[in-house]
């Protein structure tokens, strides 16, 4: 298969002899959770906060993306993030012919099977595409979805995921990203914002359309929070402390994250929300995301807060000056609260506030601008490529359906089902 590249055969041993079975069991249940969190979590979080009429349109849209992306991502977006030392550069990886022919079974990658590790990492690349479904949520063709979310794995993902964690650009100048604040939330953030603009806003949108289902949110929400725990425990690829700590770090940052966006609520419209206490606690589980296994318990806590905060603010900003409709608020909740993260990871690392030290002998302010420098190379790569692709599948198939099957709801228009009986 295309992912399967000579680098990896070269250094790894064989299974029976450099397996560590407690790592692979971990790094297993952690592809298990972080699935949890598109499959069903997702789909029911989105499911709940769209309209009646949209409900399975979503559910549909993020089952059908995680089957396009994993395949896009085990054929062709994981040997270009993470090929063989030999053909890569530090913007992207090569995939030779011979690579089809090298086996699977037998190889480790450290001390897991690189199954284990290619499955780890083709539920991210799952996570992410899904992730920006809510940007352009009830107006975009199921078709050209599916064909968005296999262009953007290719062009958006696996270059990013190749600059922060398969020895890229990013990572040879000591940028951090622990479970990917950068690699999965900015560049879904981005996206999300990116398409909502280029698609248009939606027929007689509305400043604030409630959820539908508040019970599915709450479902949904619950199952995303439970997953975060194998997305960033998981993340260490042991079953040693730094996935113990990332696991406490990341619980602590989204009740804070939670706690932070109730208060907001209460000051800003005297009374909290169950939709808003869940937002918050997703706010707060991105912003510690980059973060979870370098900084200590309390500035999880701050981190989570913080993030929570600043995209309860950026969300408010984005309903009352933007014209782009941001259908389920992904830019602020994703990509704001992935940039403060970002952010706050070169702060939180350093060895003065508690985290397990500045790589490379940076200095605090070194590494601060290189995190900076992560942060905006994404978000111009993101959103470059993302306008350009849209913009191309506009021409070739069309984004959006017709104004008469948006009124009529994209579930009859477009799967012929009814989320309700009537």
């Amino acid at each position: 298969m295309l992912f399967l590249s000579g680098g990896f055969l070269s250094v790894a041993a064989n299974a029976d002899s450099g397996v560590d079975r407690g790592d692979t069991a971990w790094l297993l249940i952690s592809c298990a959770l972080v699935l949890l969190m598109c499959l069903p979590g997702l789909a029911l979080f989105y499911g709940g906060l769209v309209r009646r009429k949209n409900v399975l349109s979503v559910m549909a849209q993020c089952f059908a993306v995680a089957s396009v992306a994993s395949i896009v991502w085990l054929f062709i977006g994981f040997g270009l993030a993470f090929g063989a030392d030999a053909d890569c550069n530090e913007w992207i990886c090569a995939i030779s012919s011979d690579s089809l022919k090298a086996p699977l079974r037998g190889v480790v990658h450290g001390h897991v099977p690189l199954a284990a590790f290619v499955m780890f990492q083709t539920t991210f690349a799952v996570i992410a595409p899904a992730l920006a479904l809510g940007g352009f949520a009830e107006r975009m063709r199921f078709s050209a979805v599916l064909l968005y979310t296999a262009l953007w794995c290719v062009v958006v993902y696996a270059p990013v995921a190749h600059w922060v964690w398969g020895e890229g650009w990013l990572a040879h100048r000591g940028a951090l990203d622990f479970a990917g604040g950068l690699v999965v939330h900015v560049t879904s953030g981005v996206s999300a914002l990116v398409a909502a603009w280029v698609i248009g806003n939606r027929y007689q949108r509305q400043a604030v359309t409630p959820a539908h289902s508040v019970p599915l949110v709450a479902i949904g929400g619950g199952l995303l929070w439970v997953g975060w725990f194998g997305f960033n425990g998981g993340s260490a690829l042991a079953a040693n402390d730094d996935a113990a700590m990332a696991i406490l770090i990341t619980h602590v940052a989204g009740c804070s994250g939670a706690l932070a966006w109730m208060a907001a609520e209460c000051v800003r419209f005297r009374k909290p929300s169950v939709t808003g206490l869940l937002t918050g606690a997703i706010a707060g589980l991105v912003a510690i995301t980059p973060a979870c296994g370098y900084v200590s318990l309390t500035t999880g806590l701050v981190m989570g807060a913080t993030g929570s905060l600043v995209s309860f603010a950026a969300l408010r900003a984005i309903r009352h000056f933007s014209v782009v409709d941001d259908a389920l608020d992904v830019s602020p909740v994703h990509g704001v609260a992935g940039v403060v993260g970002a952010l706050l990871t070169g702060i939180g690392v350093s060895q003065s506030w508690g985290g397990t030290g500045l790589p490379l002998q940076h200095t605090l302010a070194e590494q601060l601008m290189i995190q900076l420098l992560g942060v905006l190379s994404v978000i111009a790569w993101t959103g470059l490529a993302s306008f350009l692709l849209l913009k191309l599948i506009d021409y070739l198939i069309g984004l959006r359906v017709d104004t008469l099957e948006e009124m009529a709801g994209l579930d009859i228009a477009e799967f012929g089902e009814s989320g309700y009986e009537e």
